[in-house]
């Protein structure tokens, strides 16, 4: 298969964004002055680079983008003109005029120390909170948007069936899985790193286990389990456990293309084939992953999806349901685009119905003591029919 590839965004697509963001904060407020950015992700939103710097909103459709570093990379990677270099926020100030401004700010990204370097510089009268509003117009995918998730999901499905089996060796560790399978990512048009907004959340691929060690405790919220190299870096994979016949392998991993993620999970059973029971497990939590996905349609209420899904839920499948024991999450699957866990999430809570063109990663998994973790996850785009597969589709245990 050839590298998975999509093209940079015009500054059309760009500018469209920008707009959105002004519209959106036209619709929740009409006090509104500003939006400063200074999470780099919104900022490759807005200006298609990703660097040390603040990206300006006014409420008049103004817009400049400040870069520390690197001005230099910020002018060859963004096709926007209105680029300036920054030694400090006093430039900021200049574009903002000295009449006072009540700012949106992401105050999950702000820290106290930032804050207090804006209020110092610029003529800040009141502050709110950006995330939310950001986040809800980064839900709706544009084309150019979905193409970069079209070319990850092809190229996602194409790893985890056709490449990883091949990786698998009896007597290797999860961490000797880990690197090939990330070269084998590379290869395959990967953009390199698998990002998360949940705050000091690191990970390096995802999920890469073996038996047990698929259903340990972890302090990733999932509902998988990963011992990982050691306790200050739970990553990659545990060096001392082996592959064994027998084993189920379980591959919960991110691929991306040009900053777009999809989300995949697949399920193996290694040098022998899965009991009955085991296959049973499984194929109940793909029945019921295609089951949210066709409610996946424009309209629907992520709340209601939850409630009435694990309403459904027999008691004996109930227990150890997207977790094991105390430690089962409450969601059934989540945004994904930028990040590969982006809002909303198909939990409780989440009652801003769906729209056209928002992807989700949808998850059911059942942990089985003694066997490991089960279930699939597939990348889906919401549409008028339902939740259309970007990923390849709802696999079996595959045997290796």
């Amino acid at each position: 298969m050839k590298p998975a590839f999509a093209a940079l965004p015009t500054k059309q697509e760009l500018e469209s964004r920008i707009d959105r963001l002004r519209t959106a904060l036209d619709a929740r407020d009409d006090a509104w002055d500003a939006a400063l950015v200074v999470d780099k992700v919104n900022q490759y939103y807005l200006t298609g680079t990703m660097q040390d710097g603040l990206f300006l909103l006014k409420r008049d459709g103004a817009y400049a983008y400040f870069a520390r570093k690197s001005f230099q990379r910020a002018r060859q990677e963004s096709p926007l003109s209105a680029i300036y270099p920054m030694t400090s926020y006093r430039e900021v100030a200049q574009h903002l005029g000295s009449s006072p401004v009540k700012a949106y700010l992401e105050k999950e990204v702000v820290t106290c120390a930032m804050l207090e370097r804006l209020q110092k510089h610029l003529p800040l009268r009141e502050t709110a909170a950006l995330d939310g509003v950001i986040g809800a117009v980064r839900a709706v995918k544009s084309p150019y948007e979905l193409a970069c998730m079209e070319a990850s999901g092809r190229a996602h499905a194409y790893l985890l069936e056709a490449v990883a089996p091949g990786l698998m060796r009896e007597g290797m560790s999860e961490a000797d899985l880990a690197v090939r399978l990330y070269e084998a990512m590379v290869a395959l048009g990967h953009h390199g790193v698998t990002r998360f907004a949940r705050f000091q959340t690191d990970v390096a691929l995802g999920q890469v286990a073996f038996g047990e060690n698929t259903i340990c405790p972890s302090n990733f919220y999932g509902p998988g389990g990963m011992k990982g190299l050691c306790p200050a870096a739970p990553l990659l994979g545990d060096r001392g456990r082996r592959l064994q016949k027998g084993d189920i392998v379980y591959l919960d991993v991110g691929f991306g293309v040009q900053g777009y993620h999809t989300d995949r999970s697949q399920a193996y059973s290694f040098g022998a084939a899965p009991s009955d029971e085991t296959l049973r497990l499984h194929r109940a939590c793909l029945t019921l992953q295609k089951q949210i996905a066709s409610r996946l349609k424009p309209g629907a209420v992520p709340h209601e999806i939850y409630v009435s899904v694990t309403a459904d839920l027999g008691a004996d499948f109930r227990e150890n349901f997207m977790g094991v024991g105390g430690d089962c999450l409450k969601f059934l699957g989540h945004g994904v685009g930028l990040y590969v866990d982006e809002t909303p999430a198909l939990a409780p809570g989440f009652r801003e119905p769906l729209a056209e063109n928002m992807t989700f990663a949808v998850e059911p998994k059942k942990s089985v003591p003694g066997v490991g973790l089960l279930g699939g996850e597939d990348t889906y785009l919401v549409t008028p029919a339902g939740g259309r597969c970007l990923t390849g589709g709802e696999k079996d245990i595959l045997i290796v």
